[in-house]
């Protein structure tokens, strides 16, 4: 089963589902010393498959798959309904018809049965977590169990469910919140995060969220993490399929917001004219909104309108790395290394 000490770098790639992600991105981290991450979220089983067997071409170091955990109940349909017309002229926009609103599990228990018989080294979930069962049947199929947490509250139920560490998000992080409740996400800042999980569970814990300089990585690992989970920092890399558009408001500085207005759970994105317009109408109803709100998204996407999709980016998404993703691993590690010798020294007495 992994261990973090298979780790030359104690950074690990954010799964980035729905563009970025790519084979490529996870096996040059890896590669690297550090853990890529492949997303299985909005993929159906077969493409999982072939980003496995593609990445297990690329490199034989251990990297996740990150497994999108069932929605909760469905959500109030008017609700759901009312805002489907308030973005109909958005899909009108891009000469689209708006989706289905669908109440799915993402092909949760097909994707668990894959990365069972692929026998993964990591599987990490989000937005819940699973079962004591389903941990024991990873873990009889070798795989280690990640849970994303943004409260200690979270942090104890994935404890009390057996699972090998966590993976506790900030607010600052961009793209969708990990939390097990979207009514009631949690918004706690990375710093405090930590202080409050290392209180409530002994689980090794990856910090996430706003992290994107070498500084960044000492800072939580001084405060007790194992390893730090890098997403927007690598968006930018030549291994990701970030679009042009996006990449670009990347690039820039500017605001980040949470909202729902993209896909009906709460999630951080560079504020564009969507975001703007739709975000106070917005319901709690994922995957709902996201099904409704997708064809218009791609078309926008595919237009190059940055104010026509989500911009999923954390709050220091204008320092993101480019080039290659094994350059960025070996730079911000080795600036992590300086920054902790940096700080000892500062320590009276030192």
């Amino acid at each position: 089963m992994f261990s973090f000490d298979e780790l030359n770098e104690p950074i690990v790639q954010a799964p980035l589902a729905g563009g970025p992600s790519t084979p490529e991105l996870a096996a040059a981290v890896s590669e690297a010393g550090g853990l890529g991450f492949l997303a299985a979220g909005y993929k159906s089983v077969d493409e999982v498959r072939e980003i496995l067997q593609r990445a297990r071409e690329l490199t034989d170091r251990p990297f996740g798959v990150n497994v999108f955990s069932p929605p909760g109940a469905a959500p109030d349909g008017e609700a759901v309904a009312r805002f489907a017309s308030q973005v109909a002229a958005e899909a009108a926009r891009y000469g689209v018809e708006l989706g289905e609103p669908r109440h799915d599990d993402d092909g949760y228990a097909e994707k668990l049965d894959l990365v069972v018989a692929e026998r993964v080294p990591v599987v990490s979930f989000a937005f819940g977590c699973p079962e004591r069962e389903v941990v024991e049947r990873l873990h009889a199929a070798g795989s280690a169990v990640w849970v994303t947490v943004t409260s200690p509250g979270e942090a104890q139920v994935a404890a009390a469910a057996g699972v090998d560490a966590l993976v506790a998000q900030g607010v600052e992080a961009g793209g969708h919140r990990g939390s097990f409740d979207d009514a009631s996400p949690g918004e706690v800042g990375l710093l405090a995060l930590l202080q409050l999980v290392g209180a409530a569970v002994d689980l090794p814990v990856v910090a996430t969220g706003g992290i994107s300089t070498g500084r960044a990585v000492a800072a939580v690992l001084a405060a007790g993490a194992r390893a730090a989970a890098l997403g927007t920092a690598f968006m930018l890399t030549d291994e990701a399929a970030t679009s042009p558009a996006h990449a670009e408001a990347i690039l820039l500085p500017g605001p980040t917001r949470l909202t729902r207005a993209f896909t009906g759970r709460t999630a951080r994105g560079v504020v564009n004219r969507w975001l703007r317009e739709h975000d106070d109408a917005a319901p709690s109803a994922y995957p709902e909104v996201h099904h409704v709100t997708a064809p218009a998204r791609a078309a926008a996407r595919t237009a190059g309108d940055a104010d026509g999709f989500h911009l999923w980016a954390g709050q220091t998404h204008q320092l993101a790395h480019d080039g290659p993703a094994g350059e960025v691993v070996r730079r911000v590690g080795a600036e992590a290394r300086a920054a902790l010798a940096e700080a000892a020294k500062r320590w009276p007495g030192s």
